[in-house]
């Protein structure tokens, strides 16, 4: 009998899902996930949302459950977690809320976002000293991650290969979690982002002809999404010079400037950078917008409207390791992309024919990959159709919904201690520490006196009794 026949029980179970990032009208893509996702575990399991405090309102009309909890008070967090059976949360959440570790919940950590790499590509520069000790911070609040989940999901097979290396350092790969599952999935299993089942729908105007300077039948490219540290608008806004040059039509909006998440509007991005280009390209409202967030309600309209989607990046390892939920959003309506190689996305672009993937950092190239989407007939996108039948949601998150329909407790939770490369290494200095004192004893009076101690004590057991 098999793990997941051992852990088979009867349905509905009670579900969490945590979310740490604001879900309701305003919603980025960590938002958005949960969302879907609670949606697709509703049609299997008893589901409660947790959302941030300081959301926007609510999602509403969803079959499952909507609490508010604070991210600064595991009060207002733990009452939901002691109701449910299962708990799924984002991997930062295990070292906001050590508590976790004491739930006798099934837990599911999230590691889709890549946190090491945006913290380095958001505050790796400045002061060495005052680096070093923020990154040891970060890094003893990841610590608790590695050891808290019964099972871990990801966003692609890239992150797993990832996720894999980090939880064998971590002392989670080992001969229990083997001989439970040689494959590791019962470990780690990869849930990307998914499509919604329904297409689109485009119900009325939200930017052509409505936002000053863009008239109803200007061909409109999109960047979807936040301007963060690691993507590259300023080479999209010279591609976009280029292609203005010989179509005066094209229009450039960037409707994603103001982050809908307080916490998240002052960290680093591109946005100064992206203005200043926009500026000195003479392109600044007139071919190149920045607008505010969209309410989601309204994407599905913006997404129609737009004729290309651009997806552009660095060459860092946020890329490597990134999954951009606006891709996915992208292939939803049907948009062409096109895409800088080197992540997740662009292998999809490429592998389903949905655009154009580009060098780093090369503005020609991205121009005319726009020109060459921009001249391309409705028929001649058969990629789209594939894509959005692989990748909707119910298949993306199967991993998750077979899990939460028979979950099973990690095959090396309970001796996971034994194999922590931390705890050994601990165990180590401990015996060498002690060897050290018996070898200085051995050399001191001390042992001497111990010694002749037991000499006078085995005579006397040797003597004749009187």
């Amino acid at each position: 009998m098999t793990q997941f026949e051992k852990a088979a029980s009867p349905m509905p179970r009670r579900v969490l899902l945590v979310s740490h990032d604001i879900a309701g009208p305003l919603m980025a893509g960590p938002g958005i996930r949960y969302v879907h996702l609670a949606r697709v575990l509703a049609n299997h399991a008893e589901v409660t949302l947790a959302i941030p405090h300081e959301s926007p309102g609510k999602p509403a009309g969803e079959p499952f459950r909507i609490e508010r909890y604070d991210r600064a008070a595991w009060p207002s967090l733990a009452p939901h977690v002691e109701a449910c059976d299962i708990c799924v949360f984002p991997s930062d959440i295990a070292g906001t809320f050590p508590q976790l570790a004491q739930s006798a919940a099934y837990l599911v950590v999230d590691g889709y976002d890549p946190l090491l790499a945006e913290w380095l590509a958001i505050h790796g520069r400045g002061d060495p000293d005052a680096l070093a000790a923020d990154w040891r911070d970060r890094l003893a609040q990841l610590q608790r991650q590695y050891t808290l989940g019964d099972f871990y999901i990801c966003a692609s097979e890239r992150q797993r290969d990832w996720w894999l290396g980090l939880l064998e350092a971590n002392g989670r790969v080992n001969p229990a979690a083997y001989a439970a599952d040689p494959s590791l999935r019962m470990l780690i299993d990869v849930v990307p982002y998914g499509l919604p089942d329904a297409p689109p729908q485009h119900t009325q105007p939200v930017v052509k002809g409505v936002w000053p300077g863009i008239g109803p039948h200007d061909k409109l490219l999109l960047w979807g999404g936040g301007l963060w540290s690691w993507l590259d608008p300023v080479t999209a806004i010279e591609a976009v010079r280029r292609v203005a040059a010989q179509r005066p039509d094209v229009r450039l909006i960037f409707p994603g400037t103001r982050h809908p998440n307080p916490e998240l509007r002052n960290l680093p991005g591109q946005l100064r950078n992206a203005r200043a280009a926009a500026q000195e390209a003479g392109l600044l409202d007139t071919v190149v917008f920045f607008g505010d967030w969209v309410p989601y309600a309204d994407w599905a309209n913006l997404l129609l409207e737009c004729d290309v989607a651009l997806s552009l990046h660095f060459d860092t390892l946020e890329t490597r390791l990134a999954f951009r939920s606006r891709v996915l959003e992208y292939i939803w309506a049907g948009l062409p992309i096109v895409a800088t190689e080197g992540d997740a996305a662009a292998e999809m672009v490429a592998r389903y024919a949905l655009g154009r993937v580009v060098r780093y950092n090369d503005a020609g190239d991205a121009a005319e990959a726009i020109l060459a989407l921009l001249d391309a007939k409705q028929d001649d996108r058969p990629g789209f159709a594939a894509a959005v039948q692989d990748l909707n949601w119910t298949r993306a998150a199967a991993p998750l919904i077979a899990y939460c329909r028979s979950p099973w407790r990690a095959a090396d939770k309970g001796a996971s201690n034994v194999y922590s490369p931390s705890l050994m290494a601990q165990l180590e200095q401990e015996r060498a520490h002690y060897e050290a004192l018996i070898r200085g004893y051995e050399s001191g009076r001390f042992m001497r006196l111990m010694r002749w101690i037991e000499r006078r004590r085995r005579r006397f057991r040797r003597s004749p009794k009187s």
